[in-house]
């Protein structure tokens, strides 16, 4: 039986070439594809397919947050993460959103092929250079229950990081892929979550957390 897949990208030549490479090899049926993280959700929902191979940065909605809305509506269907993006904040949300998989677009062909075998089988998979820094993370990584400020989202804690770091609201933007307003809604969030009225006062109270070294 072959693996159903959505395939969500926002250039329709690469959506075209990956289904052109999969029918090659066989095995796989793409029975949608989508070019917006909106649209990604809707057609996840109407065809519950076995895999979404799903592009992080896209329009509307970014990858990360539309892989966590399918998994969270559809825990079957399976997300594996395929982009050119592989900093260490992007491959982290992703997996911490509930992405199984996570490679790269130079990957062979095979490999991604491979990859989305593995995931429909309820198998995790990583690029050589991701899992490489998946161990590194895990290995160094605080317990749960010791990581700062717990009463902030996943999004809060890596807009409060940069914060911290020094980043400007369009740089955190930037870097997670978010539309400058989504970032000083959340940072308002975290003003009140952390009791403190503006952003020096939140990066004083993040940096005696231990963030933004």
């Amino acid at each position: 039986m072959s693996i159903r897949l959505l395939l969500v990208d926002d250039h329709v030549l690469v959506r075209d070439g990956l289904a052109a490479l999969l029918d090659e090899i066989g095995g796989f049926e793409v029975v949608g594809e989508a070019g917006a993280g909106e649209e990604a959700c809707e057609q996840a929902q109407l065809l519950r397919p076995d895999v979404v191979l799903m592009d992080v940065r896209l329009p509307d909605l970014d990858g990360v947050e539309a892989t966590r809305r399918i998994r969270t509506a559809l825990p079957d269907t399976a997300v594996l993460m395929l982009t050119m993006y592989d900093d260490d904040a992007t491959v982290f949300a992703a997996m911490r959103a509930g992405a199984q998989g996570y490679l790269l677009k130079d990957a062979d062909p095979e490999d991604v092929a491979g990859g989305i075998r593995a995931v429909a089988a309820g198998q995790a998979i990583f690029g050589p250079g991701v899992a490489q820094r998946m161990l590194t993370y895990l290995s160094s990584a605080q317990p749960a229950g010791d990581y700062p400020f717990p009463e902030l989202s996943e999004r809060e804690r890596l807009i409060l990081e940069r914060l911290a770091a020094g980043r400007r609201t369009a740089e955190i933007a930037t870097e997670l892929f978010l539309a400058r307003k989504t970032v000083s809604n959340q940072l308002t969030s975290v003003f009140a979550k952390l009791g403190v009225a503006d952003r020096a006062e939140a990066v004083l109270k993040a940096r005696d957390g231990g963030l933004g070294g």
